[in-house]
């Protein structure tokens, strides 16, 4: 029997994208709230204890409200909210950041699904930590641009319709200038750092796509690495993934530009290194579609692994 899958919150920019990606899929059964039933809090309370796994695409305390109404315990839940990504009893849902992490994924019943942003921040991060490379306590810089989707539905209305009472055209503008952007602790805790990292984000005047960057000093790190070595341990990190690659260091160098809106679309993760050893610089690139990878291609390859099913299922690879 296919399982019976819930996205509360399916109106919302998240929820219509996995509900795109699931529309086609015979191996699921899609159920919602009878229209004349949708404010009727004991009929989303039924549904989300009688299906075989909720996706929560809703506001941080929305998706804790849900949780708490969840009693029955063999509902499986993914959040795609901010709610529970350092939560204790849940799952970080990102398969690829370390070997064991797909198991641990398709064995829990609750699991986190990542932000954009910590997507490609902990892909760069992450294996140079593990690998020693990088210390924990090293002082670490991301900067990062996303298409203006990664707003929600407000800011998205802002940018495309023209009758919007607050209209923006801003062809880039920062954010999170207090520096305290609620995707860092996930960053910093799954990256393996011990050191807050410092994180500006930035948006774009283009709807989806994503470029993460971190920058490195090859002579601040304790071993001096090359940037051979650097780039072998993201290539080590991600051997064999179907959706995380790393661009041969000579595709890199022959790049004159790099755009964020390549990969869109899609659910694959494409990392670059970015070097000059005479100069003793590189930079980390992660480019990722914001609504595929860092978001509702996500959810959906969680729910495969939850599901026991391929994690490729009814996703694009690239």
């Amino acid at each position: 029997m296919a399982a019976r899958i819930f996205i509360d919150g399916e109106a919302g920019t998240t929820g219509l994208q996995i509900k795109d990606r699931l529309a086609a899929r015979r191996d699921i059964t899609l159920v919602s709230i009878a229209p004349e039933r949708r404010k009727d809090p004991a009929a989303r309370a039924e549904l989300l204890n009688e299906v075989d796994l909720v996706m929560l695409c809703l506001p941080d305390d929305a998706a804790r409200e849900a949780v708490a109404m969840i009693t029955n315990p063999v509902v499986r839940v993914i959040d795609a909210s901010t709610a529970h990504r350092t939560a204790a009893g849940w799952e970080y849902g990102f398969p690829e950041m370390d070997r064991a992490q797909a198991a641990r994924i398709a064995a829990s019943r609750r699991v986190a699904n990542p932000g954009c942003y910590p997507t490609g921040a902990i892909a760069l991060i992450r294996p140079l930590v593990s690998a020693g490379i990088m210390p924990a306590d090293f002082a670490v810089t991301i900067n990062a641009v996303s298409g203006y989707s990664g707003g929600g539905k407000a800011l998205i209305q802002r940018y495309e319709d023209p009758a919007s009472p607050e209209p923006l055209d801003l062809p880039f503008w920062i954010y999170g200038l207090g520096l305290a952007h609620k995707h860092v602790p996930e960053i910093e805790r799954f990256s393996l750092l011990q050191t807050r990292p410092l994180f500006l984000p930035a948006v774009g005047r283009f709807a989806q796509g994503m470029l993460v960057q971190v920058p490195l000093q090859l002579a601040a790190l304790p071993g001096k690495p090359t940037v051979a070595a650097v780039h072998a341990a993201l290539t080590e990190a991600y051997a064999g993934q179907a959706f995380v690659s790393v661009a041969p260091l000579a595709d890199s160098a022959a790049l004159e530009r790099l755009g964020p809106e390549g990969l869109n679309d899609t659910n694959a993760l494409r990392l670059y290194c970015f070097g000059n050893e005479h100069h003793r610089q590189v930079v980390l690139c992660a480019l990722l579609d914001n609504l595929g990878k860092g978001a509702s291609g996500a959810a959906v390859q969680n729910m495969n692994l939850m599901l026991g099913l391929a994690p490729e299922t009814g996703l694009r690879q690239a």
